[in-house]
């Protein structure tokens, strides 16, 4: 997987690029506790992730955990194949995607 960042003005997108599962979640999730957390929004940009398994479904769960209180979590542009792992598992309850236009 590839992990691309951007900050601006303490905001923080994040784009991922292939496949977040047990291989690749620890270095996201170092990423997410360590960087990417404490400003106002942290967005994902997940149109190129093509897979998710369940280690990168905790990262998300972290990630909102750690932005309750303190800012935003967003995720964007969101990959067809995984919104429905988002959609089976209940994330869409509590996680916020924007719809792709």
């Amino acid at each position: 997987m590839e992990i691309q960042t951007k900050k601006e003005n303490g905001n923080v997108t994040v784009r991922l690029v292939g496949r977040l599962d047990t291989t690749t979640a620890p270095e996201l999730e170092k990423m997410v506790r360590e960087e990417l957390t404490g400003g106002p929004s942290l967005v994902f940009d997940l149109e190129k992730l093509n897979y998710i398994s369940s280690a990168g479904l905790r990262i998300f769960l972290i990630a909102q955990k750690l932005m309750k209180g303190h800012g935003e979590l967003k995720l964007i542009n969101v990959a067809e194949t995984v919104l429905e792992i988002f959609e089976m598992t209940g994330f869409t309850d509590f996680l916020m995607i924007e719809e792709k236009a």
